[in-house]
Order: structure tokens, then sequence, then C-alpha cells
């Protein structure tokens, strides 16, 4: 009985934590930016995304699915729809960007510790030590957020320009308080 309260009183307190906002500045801090893309690049042998070409063809994307409509939506449920899409790409750019830094993360913490001394036994020889090859898929997932960092940016200057207005995160209104508020009141008065 005690471990059941327990549990829901953790996942209550869990349900109430505030989640982080899905946001562009959110995404350029969390993803590397062109310097540090052409640095990853050039140190790691990869191909360097192009950042304007990206941004521009996905301006274009968004642009094209707009006169795709031919007037089928008003401009409230245009705006709504280009909404929900640049959000999409906007949550991409923030989960690689996230992914990014925890690979990143992996690499540093495997590379400390072949560094004080721990041994990898478990790679053959002539091959790449676990280290190195977390090193470079952090490398690898750096550029892939680096060229979803640009789409969300062409997706927010697109719905500028198809709506007259900066693009800014769903925010869900504050109905949990409320529905909490009545849940409570209503287990208040079984008892």
């Amino acid at each position: 009985m005690a471990n059941t309260r327990k549990a829901s009183a953790q996942s209550a307190a869990f349900a109430k934590q505030p989640k982080a906002a899905i946001t562009f500045e959110r995404a350029r801090l969390l993803c590397p930016d062109q310097g540090k893309a052409e640095r990853i690049a050039e140190n790691f042998g990869l191909f360097c995304p192009d950042y304007e070409n990206i941004r521009d063809q996905h301006s274009l994307a968004l642009l094209s699915m707009r006169d795709g409509f031919d007037g089928a939506l008003n401009e409230k449920a245009t705006a709504l729809h280009f909404q929900r899409v640049v959000g999409a790409l906007v949550s991409s750019a923030v989960g690689a960007g996230s992914f990014y830094s925890d690979k990143v993360s992996d690499a540093r913490a495997l590379a400390t510790r072949t560094h004080e001394g721990g041994q990898e036994t478990d790679a053959p020889v002539g091959f790449e030590s676990k280290a190195r090859r977390a090193a470079e898929f952090a490398a690898e997932m750096g550029l892939q957020a680096y060229a979803l960092l640009a789409a969300a940016h062409g997706a927010i200057a697109a719905y500028k320009d198809i709506t007259g207005e900066e693009w800014k995160p769903y925010r869900a209104p504050a109905e949990t308080e409320q529905l909490e508020q009545r849940a409570l009141k209503t287990q208040l008065d079984v008892l």
C-alpha cells in the first residue's frame, strides 16, 4: 500500500514538471552554429551541410505548400496549419540538438575513461576504439543537427511570409490545473 502511494506521488510530481518549450532559440543553443559545424567537418573529414541552401529550400517548400492550398484555407486555418508544420521542424531541430549534446557527453566520458587508464580490451587490433567511434558519431550527429536547424530557420522565415506574423511555439492552455482542481473537488466530495 505504501509503495502504491509513493509511486502515485512520484508520477504526480513528474506530471507537474513543466515541459521545456520547443523554441528556435532552444534549438540554436543545442545545435552547432556555422563555425562549430565547419570545425567539426574539417576535423572529422565530413561534409558540412550548406545552411543557406537548406534554409532557402525549406522556406520555398512551405511557400509552395501555401500555394498548393489555392485559397482553400482561410487566414486562421492557414496560420494554424503552418504553425504546426513549423513547430514540427523546430521540434526536430531541438531533438537533434539534444541528441547531439548527449552524444558529445558520451564521447567525452569515454575519452576521459580511456585517458585515465581504462583499457579497451574488446577492440580488435587495427580497429578504432570505442572513444573514437563515439566521437565520430557525435560529429555526424552535430552536422545533422546543424542541417535540421537550417530547415527550421527556413520554415520560420516562410511562416512570416505566409502569415505576416512571427512564429511562436504553441502553448497549451492551462486547463490541466483546472482539471486537477475539479478532480480534487470530486475526490473530496466522496469523502
